[in-house]
């Protein structure tokens, strides 16, 4: 039985801020609309989030057009880098990447692993791959814990392909139970700009 897992990235948040409380910028806002637009024809049956305010405000009016609520659900958080509240820097967060897609084991005091933090999504993932078998399941996320998932299943889903995502983006992974079947991006941001 064939079920859909369509991973989408947050859009754009503001680089400051509550790692938890963090919204969206103007851009973000707007993207938001378009994975509306991109996602409106693919029968989405419910729409699940990390706890994140950018993921979940991602995601919502995909959930209302449906007649839906976003399902929140704690551990498909981003992963945890440090035990510091506000967003780490890019300039920081890149050699922590690095080090972590090198050794899945690598983290900072205090602060979670990829393996920890893999482990946890995937738990959450096989659950809803088992209780909504069939359909189809929208899952707003974040970049390092949709790599983390998606390379759980294929090793080319690995840092490059992280730092090669947008905010927001979008991957439609299909599944034969709890097989992979095959992942398409759905997220062509020249495309749905110029449209």
């Amino acid at each position: 039985m064939q079920t859909f897992i369509y991973m989408v990235r947050h859009g754009d948040s503001p680089k400051e801020g509550n790692e938890k409380t963090r919204g969206l910028t103007e851009k973000g806002e707007k993207d938001a609309q378009l994975v509306v637009r991109v996602l409106q024809q693919e029968g989405i049956d419910i729409v699940v989030s990390s706890p994140y305010n950018r993921s979940i405000l991602t995601v919502q009016s995909l959930a209302g057009q449906i007649g839906q609520e976003v399902l929140v659900v704690e551990d498909l958080k981003e992963r945890v880098f440090t035990t510091v509240e506000n967003r780490v820097s890019d300039k920081d967060l890149y050699p922590l990447l690095k080090k972590s897609f090198t050794d899945s084991n690598f983290a900072l005091a205090g602060a979670e692993s990829n393996a920890t933090c893999q482990k946890r999504a995937i738990k959450v993932l096989k659950k809803l791959l088992n209780v909504y078998q069939g359909r189809k399941v929208v899952l707003g996320t974040h970049g390092a814990i949709m790599t983390l998932m998606m390379g759980y299943y294929d090793q080319k889903y690995d840092l490059d392909f992280l730092l090669n995502t947008s905010k927001p983006d979008i991957y439609r992974m299909e599944f034969n139970g709890d097989i992979l079947v095959e992942v398409k991006r759905l997220w062509d941001p020249h495309r749905i700009h110029s449209n």
